[in-house]
């Protein structure tokens, strides 16, 4: 365990998948730090902090608005249409966007407090014949860097290098 009482083990923090009634995929990571859950969701949604770990949203902060999510952490960064669906601060986020080379991609994230700790629960759902595996990866990177932007702890090297660490627990690497 880190100071923070979360498990460093990859194989513990990795997404887990399982199948809807529908057949599709539910991918779900979830995390906890000991900080309020008002600090959590501000390293979430405010702009000078989502920059150091996932990229830039431009437009209007309500529901149903439109802008423009750039994730700046990749080689390349394409700004996308992103819709906010729900907005309950500082419990729930469920942003869409439109993807180039898949189907539009819904993010939901929940946090709440327990046990003074605050959780985290990051869900994405995918098609049923849908490779997982890589999205899962990403994800757990993206989640790595959130959770050094919430602690204050070093965030995780670069891809590659979390990828010769991390992709052996998803069967890659």
């Amino acid at each position: 365990m880190t100071a923070d009482g979360t498990d460093p083990d990859p194989v513990t923090r990795r997404g887990t998948v399982t199948r809807t009634a529908d057949g599709r995929q539910r991918l779900e990571f979830r995390r906890s730090w000991p900080d309020p859950v008002e600090d959590v969701w501000a390293a979430l949604t405010e702009p000078g902090r989502m920059v150091r770990w996932i990229g830039t949203y431009d437009g209007e902060r309500a529901v149903g608005a439109t802008g423009t999510f750039t994730m700046t952490q990749e080689e390349e960064q394409v700004g996308e249409p992103m819709t906010i669906r729900e907005c309950d601060p500082p419990h729930r986020l469920v942003v869409e966007w439109t993807q180039q080379e898949t189907e539009d991609w819904s993010v939901a994230l929940d946090l709440w407090s327990e046990g003074g700790r605050t959780w985290l629960r990051f869900v994405q759902v995918f098609p049923a014949d849908a490779d997982v595996t890589d999205f899962a990866m990403g994800w757990h990177w993206y989640l790595e860097k959130f959770g050094a932007e919430v602690s204050g702890d070093p965030a995780p090297g670069d891809w590659d290098a979390f990828l010769a660490g991390t992709g052996p627990v998803y069967g890659r690497g």
